[in-house]
């Protein structure tokens, strides 16, 4: 950090009475804003009903810690673009206690109810578990603090376990056990963490659990071991009492050049075969499904089928870079197919839509904080008024209906229920012959979708 930013920071009071935020006061909702209003939600009403519930809660809009308030501007070809006056650059509790401060005045502003950290993002890493312990100990009671005064719940809390080179091999895959005990020691805390501040769920993101070259992986061994570690989880969840949902979030790459919990699918598959499908379910990160190859919405649509969707990390990310950009998402047709899934399952608490989403590099200033969140929250509303006229319409319901029509009586009835045999659909075919060719329509489909959007 410059030292001009420096001596602002240090300049300023631990106190309430500081103003961060200087010039911005709480976003209100103007409908009929024009287009160089920024300041303002245009379609986010938290109170109004719809399809229901409130806007609030079938949102439930979240702030990531890490990204808004540790995020520099740094990436792998130019160092840090972002100063924030607030911040010293120092790894001190002072500076963690300002910052936390910082992070409760723009949630208020902002007007979310939620937010999420990583343990390190919050506290500084001592010279041994013990004094990180105390570190976090200390700014978690500032946390439960802020909470309690700006009425700002917990979403989720979560182990940063992939950036300390301890765990350059993995956190519960590593192939020494030393560090696997270290990572468990590590989640223990933050699930007492999470009990402590009334976290809602806890997350599992394996960023290094995978593998760069298959030559020197064991890796049933590894699945084995990280089965056994969620195990743990799940048992000293129990025992403290903490009553959060845990979840898992799935990346196909990077920082490893494959990730075990690839996508949605292979999460589920994952959690069946160890018997652990009862004690978690899936935090999608649309980002994250797009670097697997497929579209925005898939794991969110394939999660929420099986039951198993947890929690949307809401960003999005530029398909023709290959990489995780973590951008806000603005793109309300992808926002009306997320909420069409998060509607037809009744809601997505207690989990939320979290903003795992950072200002571009070249975005400095502290308006784009708001300005970022302010659009996607708007972009995620458009998508929510979207989504229930598509449902409330009926149209594409009763389309989908007609196209699997053929399984409500004969021998689609039995097949669907899973009565029927091979020797039974030979018979069918002999006395009802060559199948019909039947249009897909997928551009009707799609068509339908847009007169919504």
């Amino acid at each position: 950090m410059s030292s001009p930013a420096r001596k602002r920071a240090k300049k300023q009071a631990d106190g309430d009475e500081v103003e961060f935020f200087k010039g911005i006061s709480k976003v209100p909702y103007k409908p009929d804003a024009g287009p160089s209003d920024v300041l303002c939600y245009k379609h986010y009403n938290p109170a109004e009903v719809i399809h229901g519930k409130t806007m609030a809660d079938w949102l439930r809009f979240s702030v990531c810690y890490w990204h808004t308030f540790r995020g520099v501007g740094l990436d792998p070809f130019g160092g840090p673009t972002i100063t924030r006056h607030w911040d010293d650059g120092s790894e001190s509790i002072e500076n963690a206690k300002r910052r936390l401060r910082a992070a409760f005045e723009f949630l208020s502003k902002l007007g979310v109810k939620y937010w999420t950290f990583h343990d390190r993002d919050l506290a500084p890493e001592g010279a041994d578990l013990e004094e990180t312990n105390r570190n976090l100990d200390e700014i978690t009671d500032l946390a439960k603090e802020l909470m309690e005064k700006h009425g700002i719940k917990l979403l989720w809390n979560t182990c940063n376990l992939f950036a300390h080179p301890r765990f350059m091999n993995g956190a519960a895959t590593n192939p020494d056990a030393h560090v696997v005990a270290y990572a468990a020691a590590q989640v223990k805390k933050g699930l007492e963490i999470g009990k402590k501040l009334g976290a809602e769920n806890f997350v599992f993101w394996g960023g290094r659990e995978g593998f760069q070259s298959l030559l020197n992986t064991d890796v049933l061994a590894e699945l084995t071991h990280a089965a056994n570690f969620f195990k743990m989880a799940v048992d000293y969840k129990e025992k403290i009492g903490f009553q959060g949902q845990l979840l898992i979030e799935p990346k196909p790459k990077e920082p490893t050049r494959h990730q075990y919990d690839y996508d949605a699918m292979t999460v589920v598959g994952f959690l069946k075969h160890f018997g652990l499908s009862d004690h978690f379910k899936i935090n999608v990160e649309p980002n994250h499904t797009m670097l697997a190859g497929h579209s925005y919405e898939h794991d969110v649509v394939m999660a929420s089928k099986f039951g198993m969707l947890g929690s949307v990390d809401s960003n999005t990310g530029s398909p023709d870079l290959g990489w995780d950009t973590d951008q806000f998402p603005m793109d309300v047709k992808n926002a009306t197919l997320v909420m069409k899934a998060v509607i037809e399952q009744d809601g997505i608490a207690p989990g939320g839509l979290n903003f795992d989403a950072k200002v571009r590099r070249e975005s400095t200033c502290l308006e784009d904080m708001f300005i970022a969140h302010i659009g996607a929250m708007d972009t995620f509303a458009r998508g929510l008024r979207a989504a229930v006229k598509l449902i409330e319409g009926g149209v594409m319901k009763m389309m989908i209906a007609d196209r699997y029509s053929s399984f409500k009586n004969g021998i689609g009835a039995k097949i669907a229920k899973g009565n029927a045999t091979f020797e039974e659909c030979e018979e069918y075919i002999k006395k009802a012959g060559e199948p019909k060719q039947i249009s897909g329509q997928q551009e009707k489909y799609e068509c339908v979708l847009n007169h919504y959007v």
